[in-house]
């Protein structure tokens, strides 16, 4: 089993349906819109632009658990990131990153250890994870680490299945 056969539901409503991103690079970012890091949705949409042919996947995954940063319902979410962000990439349902209530899709990720050697708990939002094409976790990123930066985007570029 893989990232890519975990059930998450899709925003919108309904599954979100991982296994059809198999064999393209998946970043799960764990997103929302009244943070301090909420900007970051613009360079993960450039991300999402610049790589989609080369088989880059951008995956929001809203999450209320940090001093209750992404508190509005599923329609409130989309409207935020189409109208400010002209998000286009896939958001799933809103989700438990820590703690009991962890989703299954987190916990597949966070043992992963970002540069400074972190694993566990996520601390932030918009802490990025890097799923390979074979459903692998292939690296971790820590929130404050912006979709320009080159470390992400070399480790990006590694992975991506089309050259």
């Amino acid at each position: 089993m893989t990232v890519f056969d975990l059930p998450i539901g899709a925003l919108g409503g309904g599954p979100a349906d991982l296994a059809r991103y198999r064999g393209r690079a998946l970043l799960v970012v764990n997103v929302a819109s009244r943070c301090g890091l909420t900007p970051q949705y613009a360079g993960l949409q450039a991300l999402q632009d610049e790589y989609a042919e080369r088989g880059l996947v951008m995956l929001g995954v809203p999450c209320n658990q940090f001093a209750g940063q992404e508190p509005g319902t599923a329609a409130e979410i989309s409207e935020f990131c189409q109208v400010n962000y002209g998000v286009t990439f896939p958001l799933t349902e809103k989700v438990e990153v820590n703690g009991p209530g962890r989703h299954p899709l987190y916990a597949a990720l966070v043992d992963t250890a970002d540069a400074e050697g972190h694993t566990g708990d996520v601390r932030w939002n918009f802490e990025k994870f890097l799923v390979a094409p074979d459903g692998t976790v292939a690296a971790r990123f820590a929130p404050t680490v912006t979709p320009g930066d080159a470390a992400l985007r070399s480790t990006i570029e590694k992975h991506l299945p089309v050259a």
